[in-house]
């Protein structure tokens, strides 16, 4: 007898009223275990037990509902039921309040619940499954090749923001976390799985390659996260992700966070999560009240003037371009113009993105021109404007790119470079985003041009930006257990990583 056979004995789906906190209608089912190991009692029926959909979710899945009450939100983490070392961590970095997000999913999933999380990109995801999951794998230890929780995400640099915003908690727990990406060294990846490590943070298609490998094991993973699982779906991941999720243990924890949810995602919910919390965000929380939205519409001839003299403002920005000759393109010509600039695609080694955007959040480059590798897992303090100089090819390309600033109730904002033949589209995706933008025609060397972004008139004088003198990484420096994790890279940006990641 399958799975699904076996179970159906033991839950009965129901169509009654629930709390706020788990939707309306759906699956009846025990309530999991709040002690001992990581788990579940079992999983309903993965067909169906989807209710009306919310007006709020217009143009995307209706999400799966529970009859099960969801745990009350947490105002502060101390009122949490986590370790005191993750508690101590917190305030250490100056964190006593939870995010909304954290707060609504925090007490659920230090409970063992299953969790489906909706959220602006720098809502604070990153800690909301992150928390859960290092405390309730504290005092554990991993057997050689068996890691006991799995991250899994779309995007190198996206695994690394994971990586970085969790450490300093898995240190304080003495768990050991590794980061498991491609473009670094295979082989030094493998040591650290072979030693024993707690945590994976992974991107699909490195992990199943060490699994083919021997040198890693699913099948003692008791909680998994998918982080922006709609990406992994749009980039092609999605057999990698069931193939990897099928390998974890089948009574375990898992949660699912996303800036945004479609449909690309429904085989992952109804297949995979269990009786889900559910704490939704609309996705045009992008248009957050510290968040501005501008479309400037720009003639064919000016825009690349425009687009320097937005560069040559005071302060850091990103730049997003559609091709990697482009983001090449405009980045020769802002440097041979006199802005600092430099250029992140998915034709750069990792050590080389790994520099541009550590010269970036340094400062020592003031604009980073990128092509959609950036528009997700990256987090730089006090960046106040994302220029689209491409516009995106969808509302979620759009949220997740603007997501870039603004984040952990920081101001910022937004602007979209539009030609003529392009504003019909961008009407359509501003709708299809929920945002109504500030629509103004501009021209380069125009005062409201450089009253929306702060453009201004470049140096003329070019320049050069050096590469830095990186040190060779100690063995091992992909994990962190201890005095052997990587030092911290500063309290302010440690705090904002935990914060907003």
């Amino acid at each position: 007898m399958n799975r699904t056979a076996r179970t159906n004995d033991r839950y009965s789906r129901t169509r009654t009223g629930g709390s706020a906190g788990s939707g309306r209608g759906g699956y009846r089912a025990q309530a999991p275990s709040r002690s001992g190991a990581p788990g579940r009692s079992g999983a309903p029926s993965r067909s169906g037990g989807y209710g009306r959909r919310p007006a709020a979710l217009k143009g995307e899945f209706a999400l799966p509902v529970t009859v099960t009450p969801a745990l009350p939100a947490a105002a502060t983490f101390a009122e949490l039921d986590m370790p005191a070392e993750l508690l101590k961590t917190l305030t250490g970095l100056g964190m006593n309040e939870p995010f909304p997000i954290q707060s609504a999913t925090l007490p659920n999933s230090l409970a063992g619940r299953d969790v489906l999380g909706r959220g602006r990109t720098g809502s604070g995801k990153t800690l909301a499954f992150g928390l859960a999951l290092l405390a309730r794998t504290a005092g554990q230890r991993a057997e050689q090749r068996k890691p006991l929780a799995l991250i899994l995400v779309p995007t190198r640099e996206l695994a690394q923001q994971v990586t970085d915003a969790l450490t300093p908690y898995a240190r304080s727990l003495k768990l050991q976390l590794t980061t498991v990406v491609g473009g670094m060294s295979i082989g030094r990846q493998a040591a650290a799985l072979r030693s024993g490590t707690e945590v994976v943070v992974a991107t699909p298609g490195r992990l199943k390659d060490l699994i083919e490998r021997g040198d890693c094991r699913l099948d003692r993973v008791a909680i998994t996260v998918l982080d922006e699982a709609d990406q992994m779906a749009d980039m092609g991941f999605m057999p990698q992700v069931t193939e990897l999720l099928d390998q974890v243990r089948p009574d375990g924890q898992r949660m699912l966070f996303s800036a945004t949810l479609d449909r690309n995602v429904d085989l992952l919910v109804r297949r995979y999560l269990n009786d889900p919390v559910v704490h939704s965000v609309d996705p045009s929380a992008g248009a957050v009240t510290t968040m501005e939205h501008h479309v400037l519409h720009v003639h064919g001839a000016d825009k690349y003037a425009t687009t320097t003299e937005i560069a040559a403002r005071d302060g850091r920005v990103i730049m997003f371009l559609d091709t990697k000759h482009a983001v090449d393109g405009l980045t020769k010509h802002l440097l041979n113009s006199g802005v600092r600039a430099a250029a992140l695609h998915g034709g750069k080694s990792q050590p080389q993105r790994n520099r541009t955007l550590a010269q970036f959040k340094s400062g020592h480059v003031t604009v980073l021109v990128a092509t959609n590798v950036a528009a997700r897992g990256i987090h730089v303090d006090n960046l106040d404007l994302v220029v689209n100089v491409d516009p995106p090819g969808d509302h979620k390309d759009y949220l997740h790119r603007g997501g870039r600033t603004a984040r952990a109730g920081e101001s910022g904002s937004v602007v979209t470079l539009v030609l003529p033949n392009q504003r019909r589209e961008m009407t359509r995706l501003m709708a299809d985003a929920g945002i109504t933008p500030r629509t103004t025609q501009v021209r380069s060397g125009e005062a409201e041009l450089s009253r929306i972004t702060g453009a201004q008139a470049p140096s003329g004088v070019p320049v050069v930006i050096a590469a830095p003198v990186v040190e060779r990484p100690k063995r091992g420096g992909s994990s962190s257990r201890g005095r052997r994790s990587r030092p911290a890279q500063g309290s302010s940006q440690r705090r904002s990583r935990g914060s907003a990641a």
